[in-house]
């Protein structure tokens, strides 16, 4: 099964060029698809609708959309409000049910020098054939580390207490004839997980090591690419030039939960891709034999 998280940095390729089609391209081929930098209704972007458009162009698949932020993008016509919000979050696209999802909104440090903006992480339980899953597609602060830290530390302890915190609802429906539960069992939340996305953050980074040091516990995380038999500091996504330099970053990952680290087959970074100024990470990993109970 292929795994990929890609910031698409909302349509716009390395070239300049505004294509939502040309990343949808890119991700075709995929069973899990975790998007971030992904917007509705903003100018830059023809107003368009980048969740629909996005999931029409990938009709195989179910998919959410968890906004970080929402501004108004109203107009009146022909003397009616017509009501839009310009929305700017993450997305998760799946070949599988996705049984629910829930957006954390991660802590945020007022900026007065640089543009900062809210950040988010699009928690999904995606039915896949080895089991249920909890899978992430987040993106985390592009300033300041110790922002990061802190997201981190949220998301760290949300995960440790997947079990204590449940799904997105719990107990046992006793007012039947409302439906809430539409005759369904309490959603599960288990302990796998796999986070994707941008972590603004290199693999010397202290935030790297949060996530990592726990990765021989049952909270904690293991870089799929080390997982892969590949070495943290390669497998870059992502070009900058700083004083005539071009460097080389990673700043995308795919975290796994300890459990899933003896599956992860294989990890690559598609570096020929221009669709956006970031690279795509892909993942195989065997999500069909079912996990242990």
């Amino acid at each position: 099964m292929r795994l990929v998280s890609y910031n698409i940095q909302y349509g716009f390729g390395a070239d300049g060029r505004y294509d939502l089609a040309r990343a949808a391209q890119v991700l075709a081929g995929a069973d899990i698809i975790a998007l971030q930098e992904v917007e509705r209704h903003w100018r830059r972007s023809d107003d368009d609708d980048q969740p629909h458009r996005l999931a029409s162009l990938l009709p195989d698949h179910f998919w959410v959309y968890g906004p970080a932020f929402d501004m108004d993008a109203s107009r009146r016509e022909n003397g009616r409000v017509v009501n839009r919000r310009r929305q700017f979050g993450t997305m998760l696209l799946s070949r599988f049910p996705i049984a629910w999802s829930r957006l954390h909104l991660l802590p945020m440090r007022r900026g007065t020098a640089r543009l900062n903006t809210q950040n988010p992480a699009l928690e999904c339980l995606v039915e896949t054939p080895a089991g249920p899953v909890r899978i992430l597609s987040l993106h985390l602060a592009h300033i300041d580390a110790g922002e990061r830290l802190e997201q981190l530390d949220v998301l760290l302890d949300l995960h440790r207490r997947a079990a204590s915190i449940g799904g997105p609802w719990s107990g046992v429906d006793d007012e039947t004839s409302r439906d809430w539960s539409h005759g369904e069992l309490e959603p599960a939340c288990p302990q796998t997980a796999i986070w994707m996305g941008d972590f603004n953050c290199q693999p010397d980074s202290a935030e790297y090591r949060r996530i990592t040091e726990a990765a021989d516990q049952p909270h904690g995380f293991v870089d799929a690419a080390v997982a892969a038999g590949a070495t943290p500091e390669g497998c870059y996504t992502h070009l900058r030039t700083l004083s005539g330099q071009v460097q080389r970053r990673r700043l995308d990952y795919c975290f796994v939960s300890p459990n899933l680290a003896s599956r992860v087959h294989a990890h690559s970074v598609d570096t020929a891709e221009t669709a956006s100024d970031h690279f795509p990470v892909l993942v195989d990993i065997d999500l069909e034999m079912k996990l242990p109970v």
